[in-house]
């Protein structure tokens, strides 16, 4: 789619430790878990959240993708013929999901003109989120209505969700797990926070988000600067989500690629808006400081020599993953066992 707008192997050596056999243990246990691989400031993406909404128009003009891709999440529901109690956003941002939950005629089926808002197959959202600036950006806006209870939770620590097991019928997140450094165990809590038999709706930037700005940044710097620095931050791959999914003890996995392609003036438009979304670089170790002028004027040469449109404008292409899990439950559908079936499928298409 595109929118246009004014991304075990052995030792070398081994050596024999003997010790009394008292003193031997004769059983093993787990350690508490591996440690954390550190790439993002979560410090940095804090006041870059703040920092945004701080201006709180420039901030809601800002908003397209966001709005658009809470949007295709919460059309998912639509295939879901269930209600929901009581649900969990987390990563609100300014509760981009709680607006699409409200929008009249949300079916986008032609034969569908007019549906009811899908906020009506849900009792109570929670609004997680650890920037309280963004989180209440909109608290006074009409979609915060009767339509739907909003509840708003300002996360201490973005990757803990401080919420009791088996406390929510459904979970969704739009646009904020590409900031997660332990993204394994966030699935994990969100495992848990499940009821059973209940899904995880997701959506992500991953993959060749802003492949773009990429490769035309890291060309500017090595012909201005003669070496290049991460501006952009690194992303997971659609093949690794749903590893990742079934590691947290997700079942009936579901997991799917689109590209949303904005069309900007130039790049200072895009590293514009980029900041207006909050969605500044904030990699462990990048270079700090603004980047070079002579940089940003090479960068936006090559932009335009590489991917430019005839019409003048310059693509940037952002990949969403969605990503559908269901916690585990007594009633959910089972794949039989390995060698239980009945009728051979040789069979059934030499009849045909």
């Amino acid at each position: 789619m595109r929118l246009n707008t004014p991304r075990a192997c052995l030792p070398q050596r081994l050596r024999l430790y003997t010790t009394p056999l008292c003193a031997r243990r004769t059983y093993a246990f787990q350690a508490p878990g591996g440690a954390v691989f550190k790439v993002f400031n979560s410090r940095a993406k804090w006041h870059q959240k703040e920092r945004a909404a701080a201006n709180p128009e420039l901030s809601r003009q800002a908003d397209y993708l966001k709005d658009e891709v809470a949007m295709r999440v919460c059309e998912r529901l639509l295939d879901i013929k269930r209600e929901f109690p009581r649900v969990l956003d987390f990563g609100a941002n300014s509760c981009n999901i709680a607006r699409a939950l409200t929008r009249e005629n949300p079916d986008p089926d032609p034969a569908t003109p007019t549906s009811p808002p899908l906020a009506t197959k849900l009792t109570e959202l929670v609004a997680a989120e650890s920037s309280a600036s963004l989180l209440y950006r909109d608290a006074d806006l009409p979609f915060d209505n009767e339509l739907l209870r909003l509840t708003r939770h300002v996360l201490p620590d973005e990757e803990l969700l401080p919420f009791e097991p088996a406390s929510f019928d459904m979970v969704l997140s739009s646009l904020s797990l590409h900031w997660i450094n332990d993204l394994p165990g966030v699935l994990a809590q969100i495992n848990n926070v499940l009821k059973p038999d209940s899904p995880f709706i997701g959506a992500m930037l991953g993959g060749d988000t802003l492949f773009e700005l990429r490769t035309s940044l890291q060309l500017a710097e090595q012909e201005r600067r003669g070496g290049i620095s991460p501006h952009v931050s690194p992303l997971a791959d659609v093949r690794d989500v749903g590893g990742l999914l079934g590691r947290a003890g997700f079942q009936m996995l579901t997991v799917d690629v689109e590209d949303i392609v904005v069309d900007y003036p130039d790049t200072f438009a895009l590293m514009q808006d980029l900041q207006a979304m909050g969605e500044g670089n904030a990699v462990l170790g990048r270079e700090m400081g603004a980047i070079g002028r002579d940089v940003l004027l090479a960068n936006e040469a090559i932009y335009r020599a590489l991917h430019g449109n005839e019409d003048g404008t310059l693509p940037a292409t952002f990949r969403i993953i969605h990503m559908i899990g269901w916690k585990e439950g007594a009633n959910q559908p089972k794949p039989l066992k390995r060698g239980s079936g009945e009728i051979s499928l040789k069979d059934v298409l030499e009849q045909k």
